[in-house]
């Protein structure tokens, strides 16, 4: 069974921080690269970082040096610790394999809510 649990999210000042969890169904989890996504209100959903099944991360320029993603490969799950966070980063976040399209399976996401 196809299945993504995202918590963590929350609401918090400006320069606070926040980390995401991610626990994913083997079948998702398993050898794929991993990725968060976050959607805000009136945008597209964007891929904000990636990491494979090796450990090798990318980010997107908005939340580099910022942001890290990390897994737990005996858990199935993928986290994202957030640091500095700025009122732009108030959004849903989804995690997901990190070549997801909006067809594929999705779980609730995590609303994060940064205050100025």
């Amino acid at each position: 069974q196809v299945q993504l649990v995202e918590s963590g999210g929350g609401l918090v000042q400006a320069g606070g921080s926040l980390r995401l969890s991610c626990a994913a169904s083997a079948s998702i989890f398993r050898l794929n690269a991993m990725g968060w996504f976050r959607q805000a209100p009136g945008k597209q959903r964007e891929l904000v970082a990636t990491i494979d099944n090796v450990g090798t991360t990318a980010y997107t320029d908005s939340v580099k040096g910022r942001f890290t993603i990390s897994r737990d490969n005996t858990k199935n799950t993928v986290y994202l610790q957030m640091n500095s966070l700025k009122p732009e980063d108030t959004a849903v976040y989804y995690c997901n394999r990190a070549i997801a399209t909006l067809g594929d399976v999705w779980g609730q996401g995590t609303q994060v809510t940064v205050s100025s």
